[in-house]
């Protein structure tokens, strides 16, 4: 069993985190890089899955409960930021280079299943539901980036992927007919436990 601590990440939360940081979770400073806490933020129709995250980091937490917000355009979103702690930084380096975000550099030696797992539930997507195929929306990374972790999915994972372009010189990760199933039976296990989340796999 995993020894958990206030103030230090256990192996299972590190491969939640890179899961997160990969999608749609975020890491803030307020004294300008010297520390770190975590963001998460998801839509009200994914609070099951927001709620399982909170609990994985609920140690880390001062909040006893995830907070609710009502967006300007009335839709609401539900969400929890941990504490700031020392492990967090090693994250800040590898995930941000400024502000913006990047493929980590040692992202190979970070992927796991449930990482991907992660990342596609906060990505992922079916391509349509008459496709059993799937894209990942990674509008927010260079080509660059992701020829990189493409090429670190194929070697660490097996995950064999390609990109497709997109506008304003973006794109996405398509993971196509050949390898579309190995990818399913990687993620199910970690996908299916969430209603909200069912949908976007090929049954």
């Amino acid at each position: 069993m995993e020894i958990k601590t206030d103030n230090t990440l256990t192996k299972n939360q590190q491969e939640i985190l890179v899961g997160l940081l990969l999608g749609d979770g975020h890491l803030e400073t307020r004294n300008n890089g010297r520390t770190y806490r975590l963001k998460v933020e998801h839509s009200d129709e994914q609070s099951d899955y927001t709620e399982w995250l909170f609990q994985i980091f609920k140690n880390l937490c001062g909040q006893t409960e995830l907070y609710r917000r009502v967006r300007s355009d009335g839709r609401v979103s539900v969400g929890f930021t941990t504490r700031t702690i020392g492990d967090f930084c090693f994250y800040s380096q590898q995930f941000y280079v400024g502000k913006k975000k990047r493929i980590p550099p040692l992202i190979h030696k970070l992927l796991t299943p449930q990482t991907v797992a992660i990342w596609f539930m906060d990505d992922g997507s079916r391509k349509s539901k008459n496709h059993r195929t799937y894209n990942i929306h990674t509008l927010g990374y260079t080509k660059f980036d992701l020829e990189f972790v493409r090429d670190k999915l194929l070697t660490t994972l097996g995950i064999s992927t390609r990109l497709h372009a997109q506008r304003n010189n973006t794109w996405r990760l398509y993971i196509g007919s050949s390898t579309a199933d190995t990818f399913t039976q990687m993620i199910k296990p970690f996908v299916e436990k969430f209603p909200s989340m069912q949908k976007k796999l090929v049954n």
